[in-house]
């Protein structure tokens, strides 16, 4: 059963910093591309970073950009989402999801794969 699991999510002041990961389980991810996902209440889930399989390149929204950081480890099969200078406006539920293969890692519809999400919580 093919699994993502989110975590390090919660609460933290404006202007601190989380560090997201998402580890794979049930098959391995390394060729493909890998994305953070956010949806805040009322709004739809926008793509906020994504990441090649090779590592190589990476998408950020504009909101996000010099803030956040998305990284991966194949050999533990984890993609990381560091966020620093948390903002209120990312308060959000954040999912980790997997690109099916060959497909834009920057198109929001390339994603098939979806955890559960994990809470982000900015105070002001």
């Amino acid at each position: 059963q093919v699994q993502l699991d989110e975590s390090g999510g919660g609460l933290v002041q404006a202007g601190g910093s989380l560090r997201l990961s998402c580890a794979a389980s049930g098959r391995s991810f390394s060729s493909n591309s890998m994305g953070w996902f956010r949806q805040a209440p009322g709004k739809e889930r926008d793509l906020v970073a994504a990441i090649t399989w090779s590592g190589s390149n990476t998408y950020y929204k504009d909101s996000v950009k010099g803030r956040f950081t998305i990284s991966r480890d194949d050999a533990l099969n984890t993609v990381y989402l560091q966020m620093n200078s948390l903002k209120p406006e990312d308060t959000a539920v954040y999912y980790c999801a997997a690109a099916m293969y060959g497909r834009n890692f920057y198109m929001p519809g390339s994603y098939s794969y979806w955890g559960q999400g994990t809470q982000v919580t900015v105070s002001s």
